[in-house]
């Protein structure tokens, strides 16, 4: 499979895609990280005014280490911001918290697709590992059930990817709109906020894509869809 056309054809697309978004990503972030908000927040004040304003006030917000390593822990309600956006005084750093203000809100609200994807977490890891390697072997060993069976694992990941894109542009959607009512942003501010946040949804767009094409690409040469080869 190593060495496989097909292969690197159904993949090129998706890692082509996944490229793409994390220039765009670290483009507009780095872009409007150069450019401070009027209002003067920091991300973490941005988060807290953004909750405060929507009736939430059980959300931990705290710093963390890594880049771009934003995110929401529904289990123990804690918004974690990096380093280049807990202190910081600018666009994207007050965008990036807002969308995972946005997300807490989805938690306070009891958000379906959160929910569902909440409820995947655990078949994850098990999909994306124990599932691509039985595929794997089952190619190797020319064994269709092998392959089905990791197929089956593996179509966790796809579902939980899938039901990510949801998730994620609610949240992004949430975010542009309320860092306008709630006054978190100067006018025309917003645009800023709106690119930055557009180009990261663009990377859970291509992690699907590369999952969804993955999976075909067993399912085909396995003979399990379209015959086999």
């Amino acid at each position: 499979m190593i060495f496989d056309p097909l292969y690197f054809l159904f993949i090129a697309p998706a890692f082509l895609l996944s490229l793409l978004a994390s220039w765009m990503t670290k483009r507009n972030f780095k872009k409007y990280s150069r450019v401070a908000v009027s209002t003067g927040l920091t991300g973490a004040q941005a988060a807290h005014e953004m909750l405060r304003r929507a009736g939430i006030s059980d959300v931990e917000i705290v710093p963390t280490r890594g880049f771009l390593s934003d995110h929401y822990n529904p289990t123990n309600k804690r918004l974690a911001l990096s380093e280049s956006v807990y202190g910081t005084r600018s666009i994207a750093a007050v965008g990036v918290a807002c969308h995972e203000a946005g997300h807490a809100i989805q938690h306070a609200r009891a958000y379906g697709p959160l929910k569902l994807r909440s409820a995947l977490v655990p078949t994850v890891g098990i999909g994306s590992n124990i599932g691509y390697m039985l595929m794997l072997f089952g190619l190797f060993m020319s064994s269709t059930n092998l392959v089905a069976v990791g197929a089956l694992l593996f179509a966790a990941v796809v579902a939980f990817q899938l039901v990510t894109l949801p998730v994620e542009f609610d949240a992004s959607a949430r975010a542009k709109r309320l860092v306008v009512e709630y006054g978190i942003v100067g006018h025309g501010e917003e645009r800023g906020v709106a690119k930055v946040l557009n180009a990261a949804a663009l990377t859970y767009v291509a992690a699907a894509a590369s999952s969804i094409m993955t999976l075909l690409y067993f399912l085909l040469r396995a003979g399990l869809l379209g015959g086999r080869d």
